[in-house]
């Protein structure tokens, strides 16, 4: 191997046009660690949070942006006992996605599952993982109950109808464009509303028989926290992983109350390996499966070559892409 690699660098915060190839040091991997050869990238929106300036990776981890990646293992850290040079891999990333090679715990990475090349593997660890312990685990979404996504044809929106569907759960969603509607539906979503055009709340309430929802999986944040508290049904749960409408918004405690609802949020990234490596246990678990046995499907929308990262970020951020983007590395 070159002791060096090519890499998307970030030479300052802004707009896409900020992200240049360049070249660095391959890295090494530590304890507990492989070195991945990587094949494809997935990207998603932190990594323009970041690009912008507003979302710093945690300590320790690479300042190359980049979440999830699959490839080949060509390198084991001391200790690592489950992989071997030649294994194809996915893996949740802290940092460092966009290069040639990447460094993941061991126990962060997954094998790639049958049926999926690597783009498509690619596209899977950060919404899967985000998905899992967000709506099954924290939400403890069951089977016969209704959730709603927010944000329905995007990567995690999508990857949230297909999970919750495959789990037997009822699912609604809100999209922004009418191209999504069909989209979601064929993906597993029974009621689908075009927010732009119409209010998501008297819809849910009718598609419950005015119960309301058990489950919201939210991005938008402040701005829809009145409006998901009157979607909520009786214990019901609002799960906040994103705050793209703002960080604040008004809470009636009354409703609250009178529901008895539960209101939880969470992030990924800054989480310990420890604990990413037991998600991931669960993930392969009870998400594999799934998978393998065609009944959720990778949706790839578009690919970028590593060098046109610029190009991606710029179509995820203008909005009109259904399901994920992708660079391809090799």
């Amino acid at each position: 191997m070159a002791s060096t690699m090519e890499h998307i660098s970030l030479s300052a915060p802004g707009g896409p046009e900020v992200l240049l190839p360049a070249e660095s040091p391959r890295p090494l991997p530590g304890p507990g660690e492989v070195l991945i050869e990587v094949h494809a990238a997935g990207i998603n929106r932190p990594d323009c949070l970041q690009r912008q300036g507003k979302y710093p990776p945690p300590p320790g981890a690479s300042p190359i942006l980049g979440l999830e990646v699959a490839g080949i293992v060509v390198e084991c850290g001391h200790g690592v006992a489950r992989w071997k040079v030649g294994d194809k891999v996915c893996a949740l990333l802290s940092g460092g996605g966009y290069a040639e090679f990447a460094t993941a715990p061991e126990v962060q990475c997954l094998p790639i599952p049958k049926g999926c090349d690597f783009v498509q593997a690619a596209s899977l660890p950060e919404t899967v993982f985000t998905v899992w312990t967000n709506l099954f685990e924290d939400g403890a979404l069951k089977a016969g109950e209704t959730v709603l996504i927010h944000g329905g044809s995007g990567g995690i929106g999508v990857t949230a109808i297909q999970m919750a569907h495959a789990m037997d759960a009822k699912v609604l969603t809100t999209v922004g464009r009418e191209e999504g509607l069909e989209f979601c539906r064929a993906t597993g979503a029974d009621h689908v509303f075009n927010y732009r055009i119409e209010d998501f709340v008297p819809l849910a309430l009718e598609a419950t028989g005015h119960r309301g929802v058990d489950v919201i999986l939210d991005m938008v944040g402040g701005a829809y926290l009145a409006r998901n508290i009157e979607c909520l049904a009786p214990r019901g749960r609002l799960i906040q992983i994103a705050i793209l409408g703002g960080a604040k918004g008004e809470l009636d405690l009354h409703k609250m109350m009178q529901k008895r609802l539960k209101l939880t949020g969470s992030t990924l990234r800054p989480r310990s390996v420890e604990e990413k490596g037991r998600i991931a246990a669960a993930v392969e678990r009870n998400v594999w499966p799934l998978l393998e046995s065609g009944r959720i499907r990778p949706q790839v929308t578009a690919t970028f070559p590593l060098a046109k990262a610029a190009e991606a970020h710029a179509l995820m951020e203008a909005g009109g892409h259904l399901g994920k983007i992708v660079l391809v590395v090799r």
